[in-house]
């Protein structure tokens, strides 16, 4: 187990090519955006549904 987190750990170091800080920043910003609009717009949908039920239902009652 102990070979395996050392080899690991070499691999992460050696052959992975990591992201320069800025280009990190800029893509963690991007996701943000992208998140916040997606959970507005899912908001959104979900709040027109709902009423579209409510009515629905009241015209149902």
């Amino acid at each position: 187990m102990l070979t395996y987190i050392k080899e690991s750990i070499a691999e992460l170091k050696e052959n992975v090519t990591w992201l320069s800080r800025d280009k990190a920043y800029n893509y963690m910003v991007m996701v943000a955006v992208f998140s916040i609009v997606f959970a507005l717009l899912t908001w959104g949908i979900d709040t027109v549904f709902s009423r579209l039920v409510r009515l629905y239902f009241e015209q149902l009652g």
